[in-house]
């Protein structure tokens, strides 16, 4: 009986320690199982409410990626600003890069800074703008939409795209416009040529896959290594 009363003492004690209060039951007898009852708290309505055993679905949770919610949340609350921000990024790490391990040179800051602040204020605010109308006129991940996309990005953008790119490094160099439309002249086929070997299967995974939301940091992604290729070609003197 002594070791029968130690061991009822012994999980009282426990219970407490838990929190769990201990209920004396009102009837003689022993009560029917709380499954068989109905009473069972996994059984009760909204128990995801009440437990904190179990996640609120409600509630968003950062992913394995530190800062990434966040920069989700920014995305919604200020989507050119920060496509604009993140463009700046990928255009410095794609010039840095193409400085450091192609040219092999001390690093131009002066270039290096030129060509952040293209991605900074053309690339990023562009690119939100011309993927908002392209995904608004030609909605959809068929086959025939994915495609319509990738060609009227490569056809018509590019070339547009290009062009500005080529004049924009002119005017900060100082160049005459009839320097600026010479290098339009001989480079411009080439930087379309260099695009059309990537970007397509690149776009095809992005319009298929990629919201809006996430176009141009997916574009980025990839283009700070398409940028070194750029960022050579652009600084090549006419």
């Amino acid at each position: 009986m002594k070791l029968f009363g130690a061991v009822i003492v012994s999980s009282c004690l426990a219970a407490q320690a838990f929190g769990v209060t201990p209920v004396v039951s009102q009837t003689k007898g022993l009560g029917k199982p709380a499954l068989v009852t109905g009473k069972s708290p996994l059984r009760q309505k909204n128990v995801a409410e009440m437990s904190p055993l179990f996640r609120d679905p409600t509630v968003t949770r950062g992913g394995a990626i530190p800062g990434l919610q966040a920069y989700s949340e920014a995305l919604d609350k200020k989507p050119i600003t920060m496509k604009a921000l993140t463009s700046l990024v990928g255009w410095l790490l794609g010039d840095l890069l193409a400085q450091v391990f192609i040219a092999g040179g001390p690093i131009d800051y002066k270039r290096l800074a030129t060509l952040s602040f293209f991605g900074f204020i053309y690339h990023g605010p562009s690119g939100h703008y011309f993927y908002n109308w392209l995904d608004d006129k030609i909605p959809g991940t068929d086959a025939i939409p994915v495609f319509s996309k990738v060609a009227i990005d490569q056809v018509i953008w590019c070339p547009i795209f290009m062009s500005v790119f080529f004049t924009y490094l002119g005017l900060v160099n100082g160049d005459s416009f009839a320097t600026i439309g010479n290098k339009i002249k001989n480079d411009l086929f080439t930087a379309c040529q260099g695009s059309w070997k990537v970007w397509p299967m690149v776009h095809l995974i992005n319009f298929k896959f990629v919201s809006n939301k996430w176009r141009i940091p997916y574009i980025n992604a990839v283009q700070i290594a398409f940028n070194m290729f750029l960022s050579l070609l652009g600084t090549k003197k006419a």
